[in-house]
């Protein structure tokens, strides 16, 4: 007989697709999966994209993922969202109104406004419906330095730039803010973060690699995933950079594309060695 397991804790990602699979919403399902949740998803674009490129868009109508956000809500009971790509003040306003309804629980905000390969991803007039109407509904908001600048329409391109865009950001009424620091200099990754109105750093070793495709989404999706197994907020950020450098670092001598590669979120390498099959 086989064993059974609890019923996982459900974690919804509203995004966008990535055909080449390394960042969007296939990026979210694994890191849910990764951190023991179950996944749905709510399509608001259709991206061609590969390591190197974006080529071309699809923004999916708002009664479409009204219809796909109404359909996962009212049957599966959702613990934690993460927001992705939603392209439009239309449906950063949607997602915006269904959060002040209440549906929405332990949202997390990944303000995707540009992709890894300078393709924008939003259109200019959605940032001021961004940080007006749908971060004050944020249990955890995850900007870069180059989002935090769009977002406050200014430069954030230093440790203390981003300590100070970080309490800019929690005064919008978020509830926890991590500005990310993938992009400043130096050997370690510091995340600045206000919880509670404290302030904490996280660091990191920074791994040399060009494989940092989907590393915004995948630590977004990953603090959902720890807030939807009823991690409170700050621990689920500390555990999301934890599997998130994880991650980078086990996919840091991958080859798959000649552009940024994707993670590893699942340990792929690591299970096949484990079963005999090589290195994959």
């Amino acid at each position: 007989m086989t064993d059974r397991t609890p019923t996982p804790a459900v974690a919804l990602t509203i995004a966008g697709s990535d055909s080449g699979g390394g960042a969007g919403l296939q990026a979210d399902l694994r890191a849910f999966a990764a951190m023991g949740t179950f996944g749905a998803s709510v399509v608001t674009a259709v991206t061609a994209q590969n390591t190197r490129a974006v080529t071309d868009v699809h923004v999916v109508p708002a009664q479409v993922v009204r219809a796909q956000l109404d359909a996962v809500l009212d049957d599966l009971p959702v613990a934690a969202v993460k927001t992705g790509m939603l392209a439009t003040s239309e449906l950063v306003a949607l997602v915006a109104d269904q959060a002040a309804a209440g549906r929405l629980p332990q949202l997390v905000v990944d303000p995707v406004l540009v992709s890894a390969t300078g393709h924008r991803l939003l259109e200019p007039d959605a940032v001021a419906t961004y940080r007006e109407r749908l971060l004050p509904h944020a249990a955890v908001v995850t900007p870069n330095l180059p989002e935090a600048a769009a977002l406050l329409e200014r430069a954030v391109d230093d440790l203390d730039a981003a300590r100070a865009a970080a309490r800019d950001l929690a005064a919008t009424g978020a509830g926890v803010v991590v500005v990310k620091g993938g992009h400043l200099d130096g050997g370690e990754a510091v995340d600045v973060v206000i919880a509670g109105g404290e302030e904490h750093l996280l660091s990191a070793p920074r791994i040399p690699t060009a494989n940092l495709h989907g590393t915004g989404c995948t630590f977004a999706a990953a603090t959902a995933a720890g807030l939807a197994s009823g991690l409170p907020p700050l621990r689920a950020v500390e555990r999301a950079k934890s599997y998130v450098t994880g991650c980078i670092a086990r996919a840091a001598d991958w080859r798959l594309g000649a552009g940024a590669g994707p993670l590893d979120h699942l340990g792929i390498t690591h299970a096949a060695q484990a079963d005999g099959a090589g290195p994959v």
